[in-house]
């Protein structure tokens, strides 16, 4: 059996990937995994060199670029994201052309969309032709698996079906996709994690990452409070991946007690996360869900400029479940010592810390990658047939 994996645009499209191709290795060694990724990515060295993948290839991709609250009079007038989306769909067009003849190449017995643009050309040239599987992990469907929903199978949801407005009997609740490499820390695995990191064991760790792409305005905020935090908290280690382009974030400023990363590879991330005793993150679903299985006390803030206010929606969901502290962005741009404080008093609470991991993992679904590896498997089975 042949099963095509696809998705790209941020890590997090890439990571739950990783998590259900090696599920599939697990439960069927002889199948043969493709990755399709898109020409040009940022996130190419997430991928290279993975076992998991028996081969890997590129296609062209575009992106349509627009941002959440913008007004059309806004939209109309940004001539330079208006151009970049003419030329983008030249990209999706030629996309859509190397797809159907790598389909035919390869043949494969069943699809993953795991969302982000690249998943659109491979899925309008197999629509009709090979079984598709699409996954969401935010409680809004990405514009990319809303394109070639109509031709899918089945829609594998990360939230419970009530926030999607698919056929009911073509979807299936999985949950988001997670790597076996995360799960619950115990005070023992916490403390074999900071020595591998080589943290002090009896350090408090606060951990910062707005994603693989780094996130520039929670970057700026941490930028004038850090000092301060480090001065106030004698054992307090922090940890911050700022991304790739943004490693000069803090200037001259420099402290053994602050790590400053661009990217955090990908097979240590669970030990960073598991080190922390509290973590400053964006409502992406798929890190949400990690920090979940990990049981980890979380400080949210979303993303205002997603389409569709998609992070809004993740993070009003664990409001309402009481599993994280959510900040506003704008708020904490204009007044950065919200953040500031929200961090000094969650990590001078572990009763605190404790209710809102034990919270955030009651929402966390177990097992995501095995039920989709087992759905591929079955649909491959039946598309072999």
């Amino acid at each position: 059996m042949k099963v095509l994996l696809t998705g790209g645009g941020t890590g997090g499209h890439i990571t739950p990937l990783l998590a259900v191709a090696q599920k599939l290795k697990d439960l069927d060694p002889t199948i043969k995994i493709i990755y399709v990724g898109e020409r040009g990515s940022k996130f190419a060295s997430m991928t290279a060199g993975q076992n998991a993948f028996d081969s890997q290839y590129k296609v062209f991709a575009g992106k349509f670029r627009r941002y959440n609250g913008e007004s059309w009079l806004k939209r109309l007038l940004d001539v330079k994201t208006n151009l970049r989306n003419f030329r983008d769909v030249f990209l999706v067009a030629i996309g859509i052309i190397e797809s159907w003849f790598l389909l035919r190449k390869l043949k494969p017995d069943v699809i993953l969309l795991k969302g982000g643009f690249v998943g659109v050309p491979i899925g309008l040239a197999a629509r009709g032709s090979v079984p598709i599987i699409t996954h969401d992990s935010d409680t809004v469907p990405g514009l990319a698996n809303r394109l070639v929903s109509r031709w899918a199978v089945y829609h594998a949801t990360g939230m419970p079906p009530e926030y999607y407005q698919y056929p009911k009997d073509k979807m299936k609740y999985t949950g988001v996709i997670v790597s076996d490499r995360y799960e619950l820390v115990t005070p023992e695995l916490m403390k074999s994690y900071r020595q591998d990191l080589q943290l002090p064991v009896d350090a408090q760790v606060l951990m910062i990452t707005g994603g693989s792409n780094g996130a520039q305005e929670i970057n700026k905020a941490l930028v004038r409070f850090v000092p301060q935090l480090l001065t106030a908290m004698p054992k307090l280690q922090i940890i911050h991946q700022v991304g790739n382009r943004n490693l000069a974030v803090y200037g001259d400023f420099k402290d053994e007690r602050l790590s400053v990363h661009g990217l955090l590879e990908y097979k240590d991330l669970h030990k960073y996360s598991g080190a922390a005793d509290v973590i400053i993150t964006r409502a992406g679903a798929s890190m949400i869900a990690e920090f979940g299985i990990q049981g980890k006390a979380c400080i949210i803030v979303p993303n205002p400029f997603l389409t569709g206010g998609h992070q809004f929606k993740n993070a009003q969901y664990l409001v309402d479940k009481k599993a994280a502290i959510v900040v506003d962005e704008k708020a904490v741009n204009a007044n950065p010592e919200i953040l500031k404080r929200a961090v000094e008093d969650l990590l001078k609470n572990a009763n605190e810390r404790q209710r809102l991991g034990q919270h955030l993992r009651d929402l966390t679904v177990v097992g995501a990658a095995d039920s989709l590896a087992k759905l591929l498997i079955s649909v491959g089975k039946r598309a072999g047939e």
